[in-house]
């Protein structure tokens, strides 16, 4: 009986999940007339940019949405028509082309914010002062420190 529950409660579960093969599947068939993969002269974007610079989710909203969100995703204007697809489709499609780049626009540190703040005792009187230093900096600094 846990047998059956458990296959159950994966079956149902994996249709909530995105599928990156059939998301290639419904880019084959629907999206590669007008975009390409890796570079190529296409109407619309390349998909590599678009999985750089955007999450699944905005890609899976813009799919469903081209017209209402292209001013928003910053184009000038639209060409893509809205696709006839069912919403796992769409889940599926956005997984797949999320997954032609691993490493995303906003995965990038921003060196001005990854400040930190650290903490140096004054050995002479004791006192406490606060000082910010880069964190790339800071191994240097106590590499410094102890030699």
């Amino acid at each position: 009986m846990k047998r059956v529950i458990l296959t159950l409660t994966l079956l149902a579960g994996t249709k909530l999940i995105a599928d990156v093969k059939a998301g290639e599947q419904v880019y084959k068939a629907n999206c590669a007339i007008c975009h390409t993969v890796n570079g190529g002269s296409a109407l619309g974007p390349d998909f590599n940019l678009v999985a750089y610079k955007r999450r699944t989710s905005e890609i899976e909203a813009y799919a469903k949405n081209p017209y209402d969100l292209a001013e928003k995703f910053g184009y000038s204007a639209n060409a893509m028509p809205t696709l006839p697809l069912e919403d796992q489709e769409f889940k599926d499609v956005a997984e797949y082309i999320s997954s032609l780049q691993p490493f995303k626009e906003w995965m990038k540190k921003d060196k001005s914010k990854a400040k930190e703040k650290i903490i140096v005792k004054n050995s002479e009187n004791n006192e406490t002062s606060k000082k910010e230093k880069l964190v790339d900096n800071l191994e240097n600094n106590e590499t410094k420190r102890e030699g």
